[in-house]
């Protein structure tokens, strides 16, 4: 590294999970997202990991943390104050982000989780070419 040059670390999209959509919302939990544990797993999303969340029908956009759901069902629920944030049947892109230096960022390709209808994983071929799918 040459004299004077500075470390850069920049911010870059870790993984998404696309358009899943929500299942239930549970105002009287403690808070957080429930997310089925399968679609963390493919998502490298751990448990307590911080999460953004986008709201496609309304356009809220909040931070919160991931819990573990069941696997396999595709539960996908808004708890505590979160769940005035959408509601059942709303679709909704669930974000992490991460640190990578110069060097990590320029061969990044963040982890895309595509799902069907009914909140299961499943590829599109169309966005391949933009993200590793998975």
């Amino acid at each position: 590294m040459s004299a004077g040059r500075r470390v850069m670390q920049r911010t870059l999209l870790k993984s998404k999970i696309h358009r899943v959509r929500i299942t239930d919302a549970n105002l009287n939990y403690e808070g957080s997202l429930t997310i089925d544990s399968d679609l963390m797993e493919a998502a490298e999303i751990l448990p307590y990991e911080q999460i953004k969340v986008y709201n496609i029908y309304n356009g809220a956009r909040f931070d919160t943390y991931a819990i573990a759901g069941p696997a396999g069902r595709g539960d996908i629920c808004l708890n505590g104050a979160a769940a005035r944030m959408g509601a059942p049947g709303d679709l909704i892109i669930i974000a992490t982000y991460a640190n990578y230096s110069e060097a990590e960022a320029a061969a990044h390709k963040p982890i895309v989780v595509l799902v069907d209808s009914q909140n299961r994983k499943c590829a599109d071929k169309a966005m391949i070419d933009l993200a590793v799918v998975k």
